[in-house]
């Protein structure tokens, strides 16, 4: 350990981990989001870990931001990126220890920066204790029931019990050695838990408030609309299933279906908020939860978790009606729930939004990915612009932003990962045919050189290439025009303009996405292949760094105080 870090370490150690008392944080807050394994590696072993993190507070208090979320640092075999959890209340040791949790919680709280932590109630890994004792277990017994196990179908059981297919390529039933099948939507390394079984809902309890003891502000909930499941002893077939989730299907009635989005998820949540509501203040959720917008407001009433992802600019093309079109919908759907939107562009699960909108069409990113990626169809430079102008837009509007880490630095996707070198499931299950999503999970880069660009390894787990240098922390902190030093300015003045959730459409062109905040300042964002005159004003923040215009050039997103 470095002496910087040791110092680091022994200041935090004695900090509380006590929280602030506005019940209130989360409904305009910019949360950044740490792959854990991919920020900052302190110990040189090519994974990043809690200490590494802790090393980089005063980075993340420097950028601005209100909150982190860490995706899953939990001990795991690593089958997806984490996602696969042998022990919910531990730490995995190649990332920290409990000990070393509080510290980094310690280190965040003293800069006012909230914690908000990665919870995966839909499934555990192969490895968790109370799988392995369901394997031991017979048939019918109480520790099967902990997950969701079946008889196989045809003369000898030798059958899955349908023809369903995981999330990730691949059946999605798995036979166990004395005959049976258990169900596993994602790898078969993860095992599906049964949500009607007492035990797990109270297990899970424990969990949530094992880490609310810890000082975790908040949770992030990975694919919250499937915990809820009501399996008939007839199977329906995959097709079946797959066609009862388009919007005129009569198979099941809404919220009804067998796996996906059922009512009965209310009741679970509603015990969760329960729990939540017994601190002060409050600790918050947002859902991952893949469902119609009509459906999204449920998990983020009042009574359930309390926010919701919206995803629906992070699957938008650059295009001024779609985003007015979903802008509207989602303050409309957040005033009538009575939580705040949520604003996303990327994550660790999606192509990097600097590299889809520097395609023809931000949409079409994973075919061009899977096609090979061929640079001579990305524009770089114009998917920047777009990107910071996309972000400049979502940060002026009421809501949290959620920023996931390397946007700051503009980085792009990754697209030449090696097939050997590849670690996402899905690249492995569907072989080859889905290209994965290891390229925006690549270590970020520190500084201009060095093996790792400062990561921390000679070998980082995920190979960085060569041109990873020129987006290094180092490089952009020094340059007044980076996309770095754009995304601190815009943090730091989005604290100082928003004061409420007043939002106003102003009269543009169509090309053109503009509203009124409360304070007389206004964002203008130009979709459009032309300068647009701007009305007086005065510059407050520009997408691309001007300070001075009276024309918005294209792609370009205006703060502007109006006179």
């Amino acid at each position: 350990m470095d002496q910087a870090l040791g110092n680091v370490l022994c200041w935090t150690a004695t900090m509380s981990t006590s929280r602030s008392n506005d019940a209130t944080w989360w409904r305009q807050a910019a949360v950044y989001q740490i792959y854990p394994r991919s920020f900052a590696d302190a110990n040189g072993d090519g994974i990043g870990d809690l200490d590494g993190i802790v090393s980089r507070v005063e980075y993340l208090d420097r950028l601005g931001i209100d909150a982190v979320w860490m995706s899953p640092f939990y001990p795991s075999a690593l089958v997806d990126g984490g996602y696969d959890i042998d022990d919910y209340r531990d730490i995995d040791p190649r990332i920290g220890t409990l000990e070393q949790f509080d510290v980094l919680v310690a280190a965040l709280h003293a800069r006012d920066i909230k914690v908000i932590v990665d919870i995966v109630p839909n499934h555990s890994s192969d490895r968790h204790e109370w799988f392995r004792a369901a394997l031991a277990a017979p048939a019918g017994s109480v520790e099967r029931d902990r997950y969701i196990f079946r008889d196989g179908t045809g003369p000898k059981g030798d059958q899955p019990p349908a023809d369903w297919l995981s999330f990730f390529g691949g059946p999605a039933w798995s036979r166990v050695p004395d005959g049976q099948w258990y169900l596993h939507l994602f790898t078969a390394e993860q095992p599906d838990w049964n949500w009607d079984n007492d035990e797990v809902r109270r297990d899970f309890l424990r969990t949530l408030k094992f880490w609310g003891d810890r000082g975790v502000d908040g949770f992030r909930v990975d694919v919250a609309h499937l915990l809820a499941k009501n399996l008939p002893v007839e199977l329906p077939s995959w097709d079946d299933l797959m066609q009862g989730l388009t919007p005129d299907s009569t198979r099941w009635a809404v919220g009804d279906h067998p796996i996906w989005d059922r009512d009965d998820v209310d009741r679970i949540y509603r015990e969760w908020r329960e729990l939540f509501d017994t601190y002060s203040p409050p600790l918050t959720a947002v859902a991952e939860a893949w469902v119609s917008a009509d459906r999204r407001v449920r998990y983020a009433s009042s009574t359930g978790l309390g926010q919701a992802f919206n995803f629906d600019l992070l699957q938008a093309d650059w295009d001024s009606s779609q985003f007015r079109r979903i802008i509207r919908a989602n303050l409309d759907l957040a005033r009538s729930s009575g939580a705040s939107s949520t604003w996303v562009f990327s994550n660790h699960d999606v192509v990097r939004h600097a590299t889809r909108f520097a395609l023809p069409s931000a949409t079409g990113a994973a075919a061009w990915l899977q096609a090979g990626a061929d640079p001579g169809v990305e524009d770089r430079a114009l998917g920047l612009r777009r990107a910071r102008a996309a972000t400049l837009l979502a940060l002026a509007l009421p809501g949290s932003m959620y920023i996931y880490q390397g946007e700051e630095l503009g980085l792009p996707e990754v697209t030449d990962i090696a097939a050997e070198k590849k670690q996402d499931p899905v690249f492995f299950r569907t072989e080859g045919a889905d290209a994965g999503r290891d390229g925006c999970r690549v270590p970020l880069p520190w500084t201009a050189t060095g093996a790792s660009f400062g990561f921390g390894a000679d070998a980082p787990h995920l190979p960085q290439p060569r041109w990873f240098g020129q987006y290094a922390v180092e490089v952009e902190a020094a340059d007044p025009d980076s996309t770095l030093s754009f995304y601190r300015r815009a943090l730091a003045l989005r604290h100082e303009l928003q004061r409420d959730e007043d939002f106003e459409w102003m009269e543009t062109s169509d090309s053109v996405v503009s509203f009124l905040r409360s304070g007389g300042w206004a964002s203008l964002t130009n979709f459009g292949s032309a300068p647009i005159l701007l009305p007086p004003g005065t510059v407050l923040l520009c997408s691309d760094g001007l300070t001075q215009l009276d024309r918005l050039p294209t792609a370009t997103t205006v703060w502007l105080r109006l006179d």
